[in-house]
Parts: C-alpha cells; structure tokens; sequence
C-alpha cells in the first residue's frame, strides 16, 4: 500500500501538474486574436506593392471574379510581373547579380499556413509557381540555387534566358564603370512584388518575388523568399508582406511582427508604422535605405507604412485599383 510520504508526493506533483496546465491555458488565451477590424469592409480586397502592382491586382481580381482559390489569385497576380521584361526588379527582365546572372526569389502562403519558397533560382521564369510546387509537392519550405532548378525542371518547368537586351545593357555598363562590387542598395533597383488577398470568404493568401538587388554579390539572397520576413500569411488575423532592402527586413521580421501586432489589437497601418519604428530603433541604419510594407487583416482593414517618401501601393476593392502613396516615417 502507498504511505503517506507517497501519497504527498503524488498530491504535490498534481497540484503542480494542475496549477501549470492553468497557466498555459491562460496563456494559451493571450495570443487568441483580437484585431480591431473595420468595420463591414467589402469582400474581396487585394493589395500589392508598387505601381506594377496594378497589373498584378487586375490578374488576380480576375481570379477572385471566376471562384478561384485565393491561392490561385495571388499567383496569378505576380506571374504578370514575373513575366514583364518592362520590369526590371522582378522575373524576366530583372537585373543581374555582378556575374551577369539573373538569380530569382520567391515565396507563396495559403490559408491553411503551408508555405513554398525558392532562393537563387536561375533559367526559370515564374519562381512564384516552382515556390508553389515545393509547397505542394514536398516536405519542404525551401529550395535554393540547383536544386530549385533541377526540381522546377522535374516538374515541367522549361529552363529559359531571363537575361533582356535591357539588362544586359545595364550590366554592361556597370561593368565598364570600374566597379568590382558595389550594388545600388535602395528600392530604386530592388522593387520586389509582393501581393496580398482576401477572398470573398475571407481567406487569406500571399505571394512575394524579385530578382533581388541589382548588380549582388553572387550567392546573396534578400528577404523575399523568407517566411516571416518578406511575407507572413495567418487566416485568422491576416496578412503583411515587405518590399525594400532586404537585409534589413530580415534582421527584424517584419511581416511576422506586422502580423502578430495586428493579432494584439493594432491596425493594419499602426502595426505597420510599428515594424518600421523597430527597423529604426533595432537596426543597422544608411542613407539609401526604404523599406515599406503593406498589410491585410481578416475582414478587411487595410494600410501600409514606409521608412521614407516614395513608396506606392496598389489597392484593388469593388470600387475599383488605385495607385496609393504610403504614409512615411522620416524624410530622405
């Protein structure tokens, strides 16, 4: 029979066990969601950055119209960029790294949080789409350099020259400049795309890609293909995505902490401007730099925030896709 000493032991280490089961319920109960959404917004929303984000908007509205997935719509709207040889941060046409080699990241989000990316992809034009395929045909989150391209051509994928006379052009004239290394680190060379969306049924999904900053160092891959730090997707608070250096968008996550910020009560826009002001406070800071980020919540509150002036992004709704001026924290 147990003796008392036991039966001690075994009360103590319930209540234990009681009173911490208490704890991490309650919590548990801290992180449940408690955006503050505006109210009755319309149904469906799509956000994307830049000016090449009303293409993208218009693709993947089209999408939304048919009842297609919101996952369909987000790809949809990049592959227009993606495949725009006019766009030379993004895809086809994008600039090249010092070696003269276009390098491609990117990164999808669904509703259900599975996530597909790909980092230093070459010779493939829709990044986006392999970045769909990891999702949705491995185990993995990430694949990079020749293992992205010899999945993506295993998938069907058709290898291609991303490289534009454009480009080349440009390359070439960095090149005679004398400089060995030395990238244009602003948002003037590296306007990534990211888009983001809410279906009628209030279904959130996010898409982000970019050829990266012009004229990189071989081997550099920014924040784009980053889940958390180029693109963050949560169905029951919603969405940001980031657009700008991407070294510094790494360093402090910002569409992760945009999208936890609003899970704590912030607008999409406060909680904006709040990732900025922690890039600010928290990291290593030059006078080239933007960032911008734009965000989604659930039911469909909107906005967007900038280090500095000059960031755009397009905002398509039932009233229609307009080109918007992002709120900014500092002058340049």
């Amino acid at each position: 029979m147990p003796d008392r000493r036991d039966f001690i032991k075994k009360g103590l280490l319930a209540a234990i066990a009681t009173g911490w089961v208490a704890k991490f319920s309650s919590a548990r109960q801290l992180v449940q969601p408690v955006v503050h959404y505006a109210p009755e917004a319309e149904l469906p929303i799509v956000l994307s950055t830049w000016s090449h984000g009303l293409a993208a908007n218009d693709a993947a509205w089209e999408k939304l119209k048919s009842e297609a997935s919101v996952l369909d719509a987000v790809e949809a709207g990049v592959r227009v960029a993606e495949a725009d040889p006019n766009e030379m941060s993004v895809g086809y046409g994008g600039l090249p790294d010092a070696n003269g080699d276009v390098t491609l990241d990117a990164c999808i989000m669904g509703p259900d949080g599975n996530a597909g990316s790909v980092s230093y992809l070459q010779h493939i034009m829709h990044p986006i789409s392999v970045a769909r395929k990891v999702m949705e045909k491995t185990p993995h989150v990430m694949l990079s350099g020749e293992g992205a391209l010899q999945f993506a051509l295993d998938q069907g994928f058709e290898k291609e020259n991303l490289l534009t006379p454009q480009a080349k052009a440009a390359w070439d004239d960095w090149k005679a400049s004398g400089a060995i290394y030395a990238p244009k680190a602003n948002w003037e060379n590296h306007d990534t795309i990211g888009l983001i969306a809410l279906d009628s049924e209030s279904n959130i999904a996010g898409a982000c890609t970019t050829s990266g900053m012009a004229f990189k160092h071989p081997g550099r891959v920014g924040d784009s293909p980053i889940i958390g730090a180029g693109l963050y997707v949560d169905n029951k608070v919603g969405a940001a995505t980031a657009t700008g250096e991407g070294e510094a968008i790494m360093k402090t996550l910002g569409s992760f902490l945009i999208v936890e910020l609003m899970r704590n009560g912030l607008t999409p826009e406060q909680a904006c401007k709040t990732a900025i002001e922690r890039l600010v406070d928290s990291a290593y800071m030059h006078d080239n730099l933007q960032i911008g980020y734009i965000a989604l919540s659930k039911n469909g509150a909107y906005g967007a925030y900038s280090l500095k002036p000059g960031f755009q992004y397009a905002c398509h709704t039932k009233e229609g896709n307009e080109l918007v001026d992002a709120p900014y924290l500092m002058e340049w």
